[in-house]
């Protein structure tokens, strides 16, 4: 019993933390329970994708179990997760999923005021090689008056409420941001709870790492060939920028968080208006990015500023430290005069 010291009994969770900033706010309590509600869906999907392997639960969708039942990929299942937990949270009306080709009206007894649009396994290609994936969230306040429809999820990035992702890497991190800057929670196994490793994060304003898919190099455009060769071989003699590339929005995002560069994820000849969709994973992004300090563009605009079209709209991302995405920014200025 010696070691009872060393033990915090009295540990900042999440759940304590979004109450604390709740009251503050003189909230009703609505926006804590959605995001309990996500970050249950969030523990088990990160049990899941440990278990992926042992359990048989990934590239098998269709395939069938002992019981008969249907085994289910891990993506459908953490899908089915969020959807289930935050409809049964009473706090959502409008859920828009990469899974899902139209949004989710939740039923009307199950209603209340906010929209999620979510990425429920985000890099879900990379599980058989144990690569970090993740789970991107937005969320939006209803704005408009009568029945919900699939309308209401068409919002700026700008009206944000909050927005947060889980990387399910070494451990598991939740990092989430309701507009009062970014903080960074890690799951603790022992008792199940996410705790606050990180307050208020900031990101460098200047980094050292470029990070895009250089598979795709005879596509570029001119300005992002200009930027790259700019990165690797620099005109005032400073060292080259080094590469990292994941594969794994989440996983790229974070470490570009946490060690600063920029993420780079342009339109192309064959993705004019780039690959990554706007609700669900570059306006959330955008939204921590921008918290942290950092900027987020398609090159002639904010992300955030995008007034979608459709719930799986694209549109080309870079994002990182301020002084690294203004370069960038300042060359495709110049191309495009």
């Amino acid at each position: 019993m010696s070691d009872r010291g060393a033990f915090d009994t009295d540990v900042q969770t999440l759940t304590r933390f979004v109450l604390e900033e709740g009251r503050k706010a003189q909230g009703t309590g609505e926006l804590t329970n959605l995001l309990n509600s996500i970050c249950t869906a969030v523990k088990a999907i990160s049990t899941a994708v440990r278990k992926a392997g042992i359990a048989n639960l990934y590239g098998i969708a269709g395939s069938t179990n002992v019981t008969g039942d249907q085994v289910k990929k891990l993506d459908v299942l953490s899908n089915d997760l969020v959807i289930n937990m935050i409809k049964s949270s009473f706090t959502s009306c409008v859920l828009v999923s990469e899974e899902d080709e139209r949004a989710i009206i939740v039923e009307p007894d199950k209603r209340g005021k906010y929209i999620v649009c979510f990425d429920p396994l985000d890099g879900s290609s990379n599980i058989d090689c144990l690569v970090s994936i993740g789970t991107i969230f937005a969320i939006y306040k209803k704005t408009t008056d009568g029945e919900p429809c699939e309308k209401d999820a068409l919002q700026p990035g700008r009206n944000l409420v909050a927005a947060g992702y889980a990387l399910y890497g070494s451990a598991t991190m939740m990092v989430l941001s309701t507009g009062q800057g970014v903080n960074c929670f890690m799951l603790d196994p022992s008792i199940g709870e996410f705790i606050l490793v990180d307050r208020d994060v900031k990101i460098k304003k200047k980094g050292k790492i470029y990070s895009l898919n250089e598979g795709y190099a005879q596509h570029f455009y001119p300005d992002v060939t200009e930027y790259l060769k700019k990165k690797k071989f620099p005109e005032d003699g400073s060292a080259p920028y080094g590469s990292r590339y994941v594969g794994s929005m989440v996983a790229d995002v974070h470490r570009t968080l946490v060690y600063g560069g920029i993420f780079l994820y342009p339109a192309n000849v064959q993705s004019p208006k780039g690959k990554l969709r706007l609700l669900y994973e570059c306006n959330p992004m955008a939204f921590i990015v921008e918290q942290a300090g950092g900027v987020a563009t398609t090159g002639s605009m904010n992300v955030l500023d995008i007034q979608p079209t459709n719930i799986h709209e694209r549109v080309p991302v870079v994002l990182g430290s301020p002084d690294d995405v203004q370069e960038y920014i300042s060359i495709c200025k110049k191309h495009n005069k």
